[in-house]
C-alpha cells in the first residue's frame, strides 16, 4: 500500500478548485493511488519525461501529476491542473505537457 503525500504547490492547486471538485480530487487520488499506483489503466498513465512529474492520473477534467518512490512506497503529488478542450492549466497558467 502506497503513502499519498502533497507538495505545497498542489495543496494551493486543490484549494482554487470548488469544494465539491476538492472532494472528488482527494476522493480519486485515494481510490486510484493507495494500491496500485504504478500500474497504467485507463485514467493512469506514465508521461513522457517533463518538468512536473512521471505519472498523470486523470478526474473528469482534472490532471493530477505524481512521482512514485517504489522503495518507500511513496506517492508524492506534484500538481493538480484541469483541461479545457485540448489546454491544460496548472497553478493557474496554460501548459504545454
Amino acid at each position: 500500500m502506497f503513502e499519498i503525500e502533497f507538495t505545497p504547490e498542489a495543496i494551493e492547486d486543490i484549494h482554487q478548485f470548488r469544494k465539491y471538485d476538492q472532494h472528488k480530487i482527494i476522493e480519486g487520488i485515494e481510490n486510484q493511488l493507495t494500491h496500485q499506483a504504478t500500474q497504467e489503466t485507463r485514467n493512469r498513465k506514465k508521461l513522457r519525461p517533463n518538468q512536473i512529474a512521471e505519472w498523470e492520473l486523470r478526474i473528469d477534467n482534472f490532471r493530477v501529476f505524481y512521482d512514485i518512490n517504489k522503495e518507500n512506497m511513496l506517492v508524492k503529488i506534484e500538481a493538480v491542473g484541469y483541461k479545457k478542450g485540448s489546454q491544460l492549466f496548472i497553478h493557474g497558467e496554460e501548459y504545454q505537457l
